[in-house]
């Protein structure tokens, strides 16, 4: 099969031409094992070895990362399985937020994620930290045990020693103070479960859904906790769905955190919001 062929079998399975296209060089890259730069000079692959993971995908619906088991995300591949969040490009912007105040911070700092699923946020900050010989302490806090399984085999997997992950319901195993809490919570209310994408139905409730009405149970819940957690001038910050920003701007408002910001994502999305204990 060449990749023209491979393309247009997602296509035809019913992806749109960009999903099949990315999809196209993940399978290729992690089933045959080729570097992108080995792909753009082939164009003659294996079918024996590509075709059961496209018709998997195609037949099955489950997405590619979980029929591979691995998922990039900026620039390193993290292993992940149904008990999981699949990384998303939209998270990049709250670890690149994240980075930038503890670059501001400096010093012996210590950072929360609360929910970390794969620990992609928790590794990209540690692998941050790492690489510009910052003194930082990450603690990941999630209620699944599975989830935390999966976090400490890509925390070993980057080599990455200034990461804890604990099981916990939020706070509840948390008893230190933190300078900067990073969170990406479930926030889509569990009523829009049922015009969901077939693909999204392999992900766990627990990361993706809650039971209020418009999704912000988790940031009323961390925004007022978290101002027992947090240092003086400690920083929280939130991944955000579309359409949710003024609600979780007020609700910093009403539990009195100051120097409020949202931030947009390249497609202009409210996607990232800041708050700060004064």
């Amino acid at each position: 099969m060449n990749k023209i062929q491979i393309i247009n079998f997602l296509k035809n399975g019913g992806l749109d031409p960009i999903e099949a296209k990315a999809e196209a060089e993940l399978i290729l890259e992690y089933v045959l094992g080729k570097t992108r730069e080995e792909l753009i000079l082939e164009n003659n692959f294996d079918e024996e070895k590509i075709l059961p993971v496209l018709k998997k995908r195609i037949e099955t619906y489950e997405p590619v990362q979980y029929i591979l088991g691995f998922a990039p995300f900026m620039g390193e591949k993290f292993i992940v399985n149904n008990n999981v969040l699949i990384p998303r490009d939209e998270t990049e912007l709250l670890i690149i937020k994240a980075q930038d105040e503890i670059l501001k911070k400096r010093g012996n700092l210590k950072v929360l994620d609360i929910g970390v699923g794969s620990g992609i946020i928790s590794c990209m900050v540690s692998k941050f930290a790492k690489e510009n010989k910052l003194d930082v302490a990450i603690t990941g806090v999630d209620i699944s045990s599975f989830a935390l399984d999966v976090a400490n085999k890509n925390k070993e997997k980057l080599n990455l020693e200034n990461v804890n992950f604990i099981l916990s319901d939020v706070f509840s195993n948390v008893y230190e103070e933190f300078d900067v809490i990073i969170s990406n919570p479930p926030y889509i209310p569990y009523k829009m479960k049922q015009n969901i994408q077939k693909e999204v139905s392999f992900e766990p409730d627990l990361a993706l859904y809650t039971n209020d009405e418009d999704g912000i149970f988790f940031y009323n819940k961390i925004i007022k906790e978290a101002k027992e957690y947090l240092k003086k001038d400690g920083v929280l910050l939130f991944e955000l769905m579309e359409g949710q920003s003024e609600r979780v701007f007020s609700l910093f408002q009403t539990n009195a955190y100051g120097e409020i910001q949202i931030f947009k994502d390249i497609q202009g999305i409210q996607r990232v919001i800041k708050g700060k204990i004064l």
